[in-house]
């Protein structure tokens, strides 16, 4: 078996690739590339799940990067447990072929407690007192304090949130370093969430991104200068292309006015409450679950919504089959944004009764994605004395929030979710692997398995 690293680039695009990704440029033109066709939904956590199983969700289960957990009544996000994904992974297929093949899992997704043999992930520890420290999980435990020691803490908040930076991608590059240095594994999946941040911000606004398309640029050169000097076959690819957008879709508010949805009211604030709604979306960025109690309103409400502004496809039954995400886990209905469309949690109708979590970085509480979570008012002019003082209060002791995110959704300029209707928009992949298996001009996301396998086997 071959050395190989896989290296995630997220929202890297062909179009992105050029004056300012110097060494990326350089890579593909000697190599060979592709681009991929995401599966729906071209998110995070399902093109993961794809790619490392060659599975679409209809098989492997993870239809979006959360849904509705129907026995609980509960909408969660950002999971972990490697056993919700439901089919094997390369590493279980690879390892029955070679007893000595080897896996490192360098911070994709549903990385806790699979077999990979080496991992790591963000796991924060949050306090009683209500202080939530940056840390990570790993397997075998003391991975994490060998990283630790040598590295530092996990840069989370430059992970998520408004202080996210090149630092969380430069930590994971370097970590990916230290662990190949000690265990030398067959395979390494890294993650470099960089580009992701400002592409959602700004959109694709070379004024604005070129310096962090240069900063990702320096990273996968250092990782690809490594790799290289192991012999290793090297995959380069993308998740998703990030598009430009302008017109946020509140999905659940329009079912709101409809009557479909139910809230609980604590302290003056509205809170979803899932179990007792008729109806309610599950947005995740381009795309969205519909879960209907009563499947006879499903005409209904899909009447309803083919009617909204930036509102695509709205599909049901064999709809949904044929984009593949026939599972129990999906919603009555899905719907698909437009081109220049996104789709936000929000449910309440008046701000002033907006959950206390809306205005925080709080992943696990909401009920839907929120890329809103990367900003800040840009009109509040004591921003920054404010988050001093707040600190300063948890230093102190002193339970506060960091409530300092807007509730502004058209400050977001750039989504995904959907497949882009222009090719140097698709995610791509790239390999140094010209001895092997040519890369096809056009690549559909199951496919990505079988070429990570072919570089592995080297045939």
């Amino acid at each position: 078996m071959k050395k190989t690293v896989v290296i995630n680039v997220v929202g890297l695009t062909r179009g992105l690739i050029g004056e300012h990704t110097p060494f990326i440029k350089s890579f593909l033109d000697k190599g060979s590339w592709g681009a991929i066709t995401p599966q729906l939904p071209a998110v995070t956590c399902a093109a993961q799940a794809t790619y490392l199983t060659g599975k679409t969700p209809a098989e492997h289960g993870i239809v979006a990067n959360g849904w509705y957990f129907k026995e609980e009544h509960e909408i969660k996000f950002w999971r972990q447990s490697n056993t919700l994904i439901q089919s094997d992974k390369i590493w279980d297929k690879l390892k029955k072929k070679n007893p000595n093949f080897t896996c490192a899992n360098l911070f994709w997704w549903y990385n806790m407690y699979s077999n990979a043999d080496f991992s790591a992930t963000p796991r924060p520890n949050y306090l009683a007192d209500g202080r939530k420290i940056p840390d990570f999980y790993s397997h075998p435990a003391e991975l994490r304090d060998k990283l630790r020691d040598e590295l530092g803490d996990f840069p989370l908040f430059h992970f998520w949130g408004p202080k996210t930076s090149i630092k969380s991608s430069q930590w994971i590059a370097d970590a990916a370093i230290k662990t190949d240095m000690m265990h030398n594994p067959t395979l390494s999946l890294v993650y470099l969430p960089h580009l992701d941040y400002n592409l959602q911000r700004h959109g694709n606004d070379f004024s604005k991104i070129n310096k962090d398309l240069e900063e990702i640029d320096a990273v996968v050169q250092q990782l690809v200068t490594h790799y290289e000097s192991k012999s290793a076959n090297i995959i380069l690819l993308s998740e998703y292309g990030i598009t430009n957008v302008n017109n946020p879709v509140h999905l659940n508010r329009i079912l709101r006015r409809e009557g479909y949805i139910n809230v609980r009211v604590e302290r003056g604030l509205e809170l979803l409450d899932a179990g007792a709604s008729d109806a309610f979306a599950v947005a995740d960025h381009q795309l969205a679950h519909i879960y209907v109690k009563d499947h006879s309103n499903i005409d209904k409400i899909k009447d309803l919504l083919k009617k909204v502004k930036g509102v695509e496809q709205v599909l049901s039954g064999d709809e949904i089959k044929g984009i593949h995400l026939d599972h129990e886990r999906s919603g009555d209905i899905i719907v698909v944004a437009d081109k220049n469309s996104w789709f936000t949690y929000y449910f309440w109708l008046d701000d002033k009764k907006a959950p206390d979590y809306a205005r925080m970085v709080d992943i696990h509480k909401k009920p839907g994605y929120d890329p809103v979570e990367m900003l800040t008012d840009p009109n509040d002019k004591l921003l920054m004395p404010k988050v001093a003082w707040k600190l300063l209060k948890k230093k102190l002791g002193f339970r506060t929030v960091l409530d300092i995110i807007p509730l502004d959704a058209t400050l977001v300029k750039g989504s995904h979710g959907r497949i882009p209707e222009d090719s140097n928009d698709l995610p791509i992949l790239i390999s140094n692997n010209k001895a092997g298996k040519e890369i096809a001009d056009a690549i559909l996301a199951t496919e990505v398995y079988g070429i990570i396998e072919s570089h592995i086997l080297d045939s």
